[in-house]
């Protein structure tokens, strides 16, 4: 199996050349021509997240994705990560029937409960049914992706019976994966629905997931599912050598870092714990070969099928975010397959 090497992006909402906040339609803009720049250098797969607040411009990924698509010929195209607890499986099923159409065969969607709230409000949700949203929403969506007529009665939403639902999806079908940020029960869930885990590992050393994708597998074992690639989705940042990657990334990693920590309850980061992040955690945060040398370690210590590196973060200016793409693209991936086939050999 070949290893599939991507980026995300939140649409992180970034500065101009004055230190000020670009507005959200600029932002997207810009967006669009990262992917575009991504899908020239070879990189893999573009993911989109979905968020509803202000320092993030992207609500609704698949038009952004659908304008990609537009310009693009192969890089795979998704959400990271479609919160379907705030959303309706029918619609989201149709949205992504549509934007794999129109990229011929190339969406992909990755759902998730979402680690933020703001959709639940939003829409009309209460946090209190947060588990039974995401478990019945997910396995309709998976009646949905599988069924040619879907026949399905819950409680978070209305029956179906021998409901056909349009567009269509073509023979091949459409890519779902399920989005973990570190719960058993979402691994067991991911393995129950026979659907790929993504692994959002945020911070920390990433061998300490391996408890998660052991479980997987045992799961999968135990209830006679096929093998799934397992997917990792991690911060970093790419430029030519590793103090400027540093010193690029940090005032934006720590705005951002102390603007969703505060909402949490935790502490102010430090340059300190940052630069420990980098060394022995979960920051891809270097020069070309240092990043790659962390995505092999990743990679060869969990038994991984994809990485995807998250390459905005905060108000990181749009150039310097293209160059960190045109870096991993030309370079960083490369680097990681040599470096794979080397230790395969």
């Amino acid at each position: 199996m070949t290893l599939s090497l991507g980026l995300d992006t939140f649409g992180d909402v970034t500065l101009d050349a004055t230190g000020r906040p670009l507005p959200q339609d600029q932002v997207l803009r810009n967006l669009v021509e990262e992917g575009v720049l991504a899908d020239s250098l070879g990189v893999d797969f573009l993911g989109v997240g979905e968020h509803h607040r202000d320092d993030f411009a992207v609500s609704a990924p698949e038009v952004v994705l659908a304008a990609i698509a537009a310009r693009t010929s192969r890089i795979r195209l998704g959400s990271a990560v479609t919160v379907l607890s705030s959303d309706d499986p029918v619609r989201v099923f149709q949205r992504f029937s549509t934007l794999n159409a129109i990229s011929n065969g190339r969406a992909e969607v990755i759902l998730g409960r979402g680690s933020f709230t703001e959709s639940f409000p939003l829409f009309g949700f209460e946090l209190g049914d947060y588990e039974t949203l995401f478990e019945e929403k997910l396995d309709l969506f998976t009646h949905l992706v599988r069924d040619p007529e879907v026949t399905w009665s819950g409680t978070t939403r209305a029956a179906l019976s021998r409901q056909k639902v349009y567009p269509t999806l073509a023979p091949e079908g459409l890519m779902v994966s399920v989005g973990v940020g570190g719960s058993p029960e979402s691994v067991v869930r991911a393995v129950h629905h026979d659907l790929p885990m993504m692994l959002a590992i945020i911070g920390g050393d990433p061998r300490r997931f391996l408890p998660y994708v052991d479980l997987y597998r045992r799961a999968a074992t135990q209830m006679n599912r096929p093998g799934r690639p397992l997917g990792v989705h991690s911060p970093g940042h790419v430029a030519e050598t590793d103090t400027e990657a540093q010193e690029q990334l940090w005032p934006h990693y720590r705005k951002m870092h102390d603007r969703i920590g505060g909402e949490r309850g935790w502490p102010p980061t430090t340059k300190d714990r940052y630069l420990a992040e980098i060394a022995q955690g979960s920051l891809y945060v270097g020069a070309p070969e240092t990043v790659a040398r962390k995505i092999v370690a990743t990679v060869s210590a969990l038994g991984l099928g994809r990485f995807d590196m998250k390459y905005s973060a905060g108000g990181l200016p749009h150039a310097q975010m293209m160059n960190s793409i045109r870096l991993y693209g030309e370079r960083i991936i490369p680097m990681v397959r040599n470096m794979l086939a080397a230790r395969a050999a």
